[in-house]
């Protein structure tokens, strides 16, 4: 799959906040688009991938065998989200 076909099926996803919650994260859709997140890097071979209660996601990429001892990188990657737009039925076209 292409980067822009992810990235088109990942705004399909409805996960709007709600800005009265006092919860982390403010609605319970915003886990659907982790859980979607985490299975995708699962079937990219990345391990020890889960979602934690607070919606963040983890996972592991090994080193390329005889590079386990070079230096270790962290990727960091918000989902924003907004009360703003209820985020439903969107239909992202691209034009060209």
């Amino acid at each position: 799959m292409r980067a822009y076909e992810r990235l088109l099926k990942y705004v399909c996803v409805p996960t709007s906040s709600d800005e009265h919650s006092t919860s982390v994260p403010t609605s319970a859709c915003q886990f659907e688009l982790a859980r979607l997140v985490a299975r995708e890097l699962r079937d990219m071979g990345l391990s020890d991938v889960r979602v934690d209660n607070k919606c963040y996601v983890y996972a592991r990429l090994p080193a390329t065998p005889g590079y386990e001892e070079a230096p270790k990188i962290g990727f960091i990657a918000h989902l924003d989200t907004s009360p703003d737009f209820n985020g439903e039925n969107v239909r992202p076209r691209i034009i060209k």
